[in-house]
């Protein structure tokens, strides 16, 4: 049995001194255009937030009340804009069913060791979870709402990377991040919040600095198949307290291992569906 080597903490991560390195090249990307002036997003009705949420992380609240999502349909389309309060209480999600756009960037150094991060203890979903490199939401602005080869998501991606964990913007440039798919599901955190999601996988093989956030991250660590195997193995015998995000398990579960092995033969672009929305439980 593999044994899976002790976390890092974040006071002892080092920033990579591997040289850049990248996927094969691809074909170029469409210039970002801009929204229409006549295209017209609305945002649904929705009451004030409710609740008692005295407790809440300041940094926290901010983000939750000041970013916007993008709410889809089933098909994701844009169909308006909320809150990110309001799109992650699991009352909203039951009655109004609202699904909104997010991504899962799933970042590879040189030797092909996939970065973890451990989801800070002050996050309102899913706190102290193991996860993959970096999940958040493109935002409800133009750079993000360009579907053109899922430019703005990719710009969100490009920017959660540095918020998180201080990756600088030239180490991971938005044409180096591969869409490989889109996944749909729906997990609750607990009573109150919840994730109701249409997910883009987007891969990206570079040698990155990083200096995490605290408020946004706890710990982070490369890993290799064998590592990630075992800690899989762990969280689900309940071992040492691991535990990972459903939407992290579920494309490990669907798709992570084959796509990690063309990362390594160089055929990932041979694996890219950008068509099919994978409805997962």
């Amino acid at each position: 049995m593999v044994e899976f080597a002790p976390f890092k903490t974040i006071a002892t991560m080092i920033s990579s001194s591997y040289p850049s390195f990248s996927l094969p090249p691809k074909s170029s990307f469409a210039p970002m255009p801009s929204l229409s002036a006549a295209t017209v997003f609305l945002r649904p009705l929705s009451s004030a937030p409710m609740g008692d949420d005295s407790g809440m992380d300041a940094v926290q609240r901010r983000l939750m009340f000041e970013d916007e999502c993008i709410l889809v349909d089933e098909n994701d389309k844009v169909v308006g804009h909320d809150t990110k309060y309001n799109c992650h209480l699991m009352e909203k999600i039951e009655k109004g069913n609202m699904l909104h756009r997010a991504f899962s960037v799933f970042l590879f150094n040189s030797k092909y060791e996939l970065l973890l991060q451990q989801r800070s203890a002050t996050k309102v979903t899913f706190p102290l979870v193991w996860t993959n490199t970096c999940c958040s939401h493109p935002l409800y602005r133009d750079t993000e709402l360009i579907d053109e080869n899922a430019l703005g998501v990719r710009n969100a991606a490009q920017r959660k990377l540095r918020d998180e964990l201080g990756i600088p913007s030239e180490d991971v440039p938005v044409d180096e991040f591969t869409p490989l798919g889109r996944i749909l599901y729906k997990a609750a955190s607990d009573g109150k919040w919840g994730e109701h999601e249409l997910d883009y996988v987007l891969f990206i093989v570079r040698d990155v600095n990083l200096s995490p956030n605290p408020d946004e991250v706890k710990d982070i660590k490369y890993a290799n198949p064998e590592q990630l195997r075992e800690l899989v193995r762990k969280a689900d015998g309940g071992e040492e307290g691991l535990k990972l995000s459903p939407w992290f398990k579920l494309i490990v579960d669907n798709f992570l291992f084959e796509w990690w092995d063309r990362v390594h033969k160089g055929t990932l672009n041979e694996a890219v569906d950008m068509k099919t929305i994978h409805k997962l439980t």
